[in-house]
């Protein structure tokens, strides 16, 4: 599946068509702990066959969860650094149009 139309949605509502890395970042920015807790970026499409999301930790930081299940692919981390998540995450996202 390419990544050419895919979205961004966050728990307060905010969406954004095909993010980009400075979109990520804003959406990372705004999460909070009380009610904006996570975003979830996959294909606008039923049944999408990837996903990544990024969730506020109550001991800081975010964790990250990319999955994919037609590479197989499910990977979790924790990331403080929102640059870095929103590199990372523009990365696997373009990976996903290959």
């Amino acid at each position: 599946m390419a990544a050419d139309d895919y979205c961004a949605d966050s728990e307060n509502g905010d969406h954004v068509d095909d993010p980009s890395e400075d979109a990520l970042f804003e959406l990372v920015s705004d999460l909070n702990g009380t009610d904006n807790t996570f975003i979830v970026i996959q294909p606008d499409e039923d049944d999408p066959a990837w996903f990544a999301s990024v969730a506020v930790l109550e001991t800081g930081g975010y964790e990250i969860v990319r999955r994919d299940t037609s590479r197989r692919e499910h990977d979790v981390t924790v990331e403080t650094s929102i640059d870095q998540i929103a590199g990372d995450l523009t990365k696997w996202l373009a990976a996903r149009a290959t």
